[in-house]
């Protein structure tokens, strides 16, 4: 799926409409508290300021459900994007309308303006016609850089390019395309997948899509005690996605060991997440997890196995969390991995995570920038791990 990409259209003096994923968290006082997915996209804003573009930014912020909600206006993100581009960044108070064209028109060749947040308007998450032709006027050129949003059938990032020609990739997104296109057409092996997260069923995609591409697939998080469930083994009160049971047993009879599952985990008589309450806590085998006890976490021998499995990897791709890794008594195990993949990748092991909970969790481990790649996008990556289409890069024309 060769797209053409900024670098293949002139830019001097053409209006580029840019669709970003500026949807950054906000605190009480709107102020940012991440800025990294504004950082991943100075790339390709710079590249078109540069070259003579007049840069017409747009973006989510938040799911306002078509209501203006002052808390999610974008205003916050054009002040940091000035600072971090050195040039104040223009704001406007919608994304469509008389006022915005003539806001548009006044634009000089370098100058940068950011739209209002797009769903702020219904019209975008209905991919509405109407709408979509709207903000086609406002441009010469459309942009996604907005990998994050690329499984979205929405007006900014699908409809927008039925009114707009080219429609081409940004940097960002030729970047997460480029690592994880290579991963799942033609990694260099040994090729490894760590799956995480709560449920097998979130996974099965996945899992079906890659179980003839990778070397070895090794399984940790809540879904792990499904596997283990499968096997027979008592699980205690762990999570339990009984309706994928059938699945992870055909799996298992024809894995021929290439399924690597833990071999103790850490579990706790008592665990409230939103309270972030938990109990005594103590290092088990999966042979003995104890009735009535959880399990949130792999355990040492868990990491010290996975480790040993990843040493001569060539490429590695995870996605999902090896526990609860907002509470730091079962944070144990995914830290580890985050710093075992830092590690590979100084070694030059090619290390990719298919952001969502995984990229927040290398960004606690303070990993983050020793890694190969962290997708910005996390259901995004996940379906095009699956093995999908994505819309918002399909509709992008071709090289």
């Amino acid at each position: 799926m060769k797209k053409l990409t900024v670098k293949d259209v002139d830019l001097k003096g053409k209006r580029l409409l840019i669709r970003v994923d500026f949807n950054v968290p906000l605190d009480e006082c709107q102020n940012i508290t991440d800025d990294r997915r504004i950082w991943e996209s100075l790339p390709t804003i710079r590249y078109a300021m540069d070259h003579g573009a007049r840069v017409i930014l747009i973006s989510h912020l938040g799911r306002p459900k078509g209501k203006v909600i002052p808390e999610m206006s974008l205003k916050p993100v054009a002040r940091r994007l000035g600072e971090l581009l050195g040039k104040p960044v223009e704001f406007a108070s919608d994304c469509i309308g008389t006022e915005v064209e003539n806001r548009v028109n006044t634009l000089s060749d370098g100058d940068v303006l950011l739209l209002e947040n797009v769903r702020f308007h219904k019209e975008e998450t209905e991919n509405d016609p109407d709408f979509s032709q709207k903000l086609a006027r406002l441009a010469d050129v459309f942009v996604n850089d907005a990998f994050g949003c690329a499984h979205r059938v929405h007006a900014s990032c699908v409809g927008v390019t039925d009114y707009l020609k080219p429609c081409v990739s940004g940097l960002l997104m030729e970047k997460e395309l480029n690592y994880l296109g290579k991963a799942v057409c033609n990694p260099e092996r040994p090729f490894i997948t760590i799956l995480g997260g709560m449920k097998v069923e979130d996974k099965i995609s996945v899992i079906q899509y890659l179980d003839s591409k990778v070397d070895r697939l090794i399984i940790g998080g809540g879904m792990m005690f499904t596997f283990l469930r499968a096997q027979g083994k008592e699980i205690g009160k762990s999570l339990l996605d009984e309706s994928s049971l059938d699945f992870v047993r055909g799996l298992l009879n024809k894995s021929s060991g290439k399924i690597v599952l833990p071999v103790d985990c850490i579990v706790s008589d008592m665990f409230h997440f939103k309270e972030r309450q938990i109990g005594k806590i103590r290092v088990v085998s999966v042979d003995n997890i104890p009735e009535g006890w959880m399990g949130l976490d792999i355990g040492p021998k868990s990491i010290e196995l996975f480790s040993s499995v990843c040493r001569n990897a060539k490429t590695i791709v995870w996605n999902g969390p090896m526990g609860v890794f907002e509470i730091k008594k079962t944070s144990k195990g995914t830290t580890a991995i985050a710093h075992l993949l830092a590690e590979l990748t100084r070694n030059g092991t090619t290390t990719i995570v298919g952001g969502g909970d995984s990229a927040s969790a290398v960004k606690n481990a303070g990993v983050a920038d020793a890694l190969s790649h962290v997708s910005t996008g996390g259901g995004a990556s996940l379906e095009f791990l699956e093995g999908k289409v994505l819309p918002g890069l399909s509709v992008l024309t071709n090289a």
